[in-house]
């Protein structure tokens, strides 16, 4: 007869590891039988370093730290982190001229006009010199002032615009571990040698270099690319993505802030051979080239990345990390489930590593099964992780496929060349006719049907060939009553910005650097947000400002 899993045992630390401790330790319910809470124990090897996943997130972080009862403040110092406000691509299309634009993928839903969408009425009429995001939210806005997203003295997790974090991937596992490890985790440094199976083909022990054999019951693989457990030792089948994606490596750098500002975006640029990454934190800027094998020789990507970098990039020497984008056939088997890149990784254009590790360790804590392993569960969880890594694919998919670059052949391939998923497909063709509705997606966990309409429009591909004759039509709009919003609520963006501290001077606060005095002192003297760095560096001296 089954009994309830009384202990978990986790593979690998870094961000996937600890942060699947936390989740589970902080949501799994006790033992029915003995009233004790499961066990969970983390095995790491002191000798394997780990990739590092994420430095920038998306906007559902903040719920997880604040159900696992983590101070923002405590987090962001932490971590170095910094608030992340959206998305710039830049280069990645040109305009009829073939000169290249930028636009932001932003985290505020777009209003409705009386029950109208106000995308129709963008499509329509356009906003003159204004983008997109321009009348979507403030947060373009206030990345152009360098604001954050709330004023001094606001409460934590405060805020009336969407935004994410930057953080520093190290520190936040490091600051996982110290977390996990106060609240009982028990933390094992050790090798693992080999994997125990049952005559069915379940793991019954792991075999550690110093402490021997350990019995597991249910088993987390979160070893990272390798697939130690998942794909080594139970020959978990490995989907590669890579029909539909060319980029299979990256090389990465830490470098400084030219000046005092933190930008409050993240910003991904289009090179020859794939693109940039640009992750503003408090006390640097985390950054790197994602670029395909087949169209630059490491020592030519690394050539163009340094380039691109200029004086920042000044003996620099970055690494390069080989990629393996896909996802596991099944990330549940028999009794293991692989979390992190051991189950499934797909390029880190829109931030999601952190949050698919998010997601399958709340839905392992929902379908969280006893030691019958009912296949209900298994079948169940691993079809909600299809779907969210297919999801993932089919948006960063479009990025490449609704590009009109002409000057380098990987830009051609990328949209000529790769397949494009079927899913993807049949809605691009059914876009071509009407914008993205709440109707149009099978499966939406992250990316929104607002969503695909920001990248859309902000790629402007309705000012080109791709919409059909008959593209917008259906509605009554009223121009006049289209530009009347324009106008009111670009003024109320501009005052909303207005109450927004600095984001530099609000992360020092946070992080408690700002004393009251001095923020009497600068109130007293009615200074400017923007110009608040410069005035604290005088009132606490340069010395103290990073």
């Amino acid at each position: 007869m089954a009994t309830p899993i009384s202990k978990v045992t986790i593979v690998g630390g870094g961000t996937a590891g600890w942060m699947s401790a936390l989740i589970l330790s902080s949501v799994l319910s006790r033992n029915e039988e003995t009233g004790e809470k499961i066990e969970i124990t983390l095995i790491e090897s002191p000798n394997i370093p780990t990739v590092g996943v994420g430095e920038a997130t998306v906007p559902g972080m903040s719920r997880t730290l604040r159900q696992a009862g983590v101070s923002e403040s405590e987090f962001m110092k932490a971590c170095n982190a910094s608030f992340k406000l959206g998305v710039l691509f830049d280069s990645w299309n040109v305009d009829a001229e073939g000169k290249p634009f930028a636009f932001v993928n932003p985290f505020d839903r777009p209003a409705h006009i009386k029950g109208v969408d106000m995308a129709k009425y963008f499509a329509k009429f356009g906003a003159g010199d204004l983008d997109y995001a321009h009348v979507v939210g403030p947060g373009l806005d206030m990345r152009e002032d360098f604001r954050g997203p709330r004023p001094f003295r606001a409460r934590e997790f405060a805020s009336d615009v969407g935004y994410a974090y930057h953080l520093d991937a190290g520190l936040f596992a490091g600051m996982l571990k110290d977390l996990c490890i106060a609240r009982g985790v028990i933390h094992v440094l050790d090798n693992l040698q080999e994997v125990t199976l049952r005559e069915d083909g379940y793991i019954s022990a792991l075999q550690l270099e110093d402490r021997g054999q350990m019995d597991v019951e249910l088993v987390i693989d979160c070893t990272g690319f390798r697939g130690l457990i998942i794909n080594q030792a139970l020959g978990g089948e490995f989907i590669s993505y890579s029909k539909y994606l060319a980029n299979d490596r990256a090389m990465a750098v830490q470098v400084k802030h030219p000046d005092h500002r933190i930008d409050p975006m993240t910003r991904s640029t289009a090179l020859g051979a794939g693109w940039t990454w640009r992750v503003p934190l408090y006390n640097r800027i985390g950054t790197g080239y994602v670029f395909s094998s087949a169209h630059r020789t490491d020592d030519e990507a690394r050539e163009e990345f340094l380039k691109w970098l200029g004086p920042l990039g000044e003996g620099a020497e970055p690494r390069v990390i080989p990629m393996r984008v896909g996802r596991n056939k099944e990330a549940w088997v028999k009794n293991c489930i692989a979390i992190g890149l051991s189950s499934g990784f797909i390029e880190p254009l829109e931030s999601t590593a952190i949050h698919m590790i998010d997601t399958a360790i709340r839905l392992l804590a929902h379908y969280f099964p006893d030691t019958s392993y009912a296949p209900a569960l298994q079948a169940r969880y691993n079809r909600q992780i299809e779907r969210g890594y297919d999801e993932v694919r089919d948006f960063i998919c479009m990025h490449y496929a609704l590009g009109n670059r002409t000057d380098s052949q990987y830009w051609i391939d990328a949209r000529e060349a790769l397949e494009v998923p079927d899913t993807l497909a049949a809605n691009l063709e059914l876009w071509r006719h009407v914008l993205p509705g709440p109707y149009d997606l099978e499966f939406s966990s992250l990316f929104s049907h607002f969503t695909y309409k920001s990248v859309l429009l902000g790629k402007r591909v309705y000012e080109t060939d791709f919409a059909a004759p008959n593209f917008n039509t259906g509605t009554e709009l009223d121009e006049d009553l289209w530009w009347n919003y324009v106008a009111e609520r670009r003024a109320a963006f501009v005052d909303f910005c207005e109450t927004t501290a600095d984001h530099r001077v609000l992360l020092r606060e946070i992080r408690g650097e700002l004393s009251s005095q001095d923020l009497r002192e600068l109130r007293r003297q009615n200074i400017d947000p923007a110009d608040l760095y410069q005035q604290t560096a005088q009132l606490e001296g340069a010395g103290a400002i990073l």
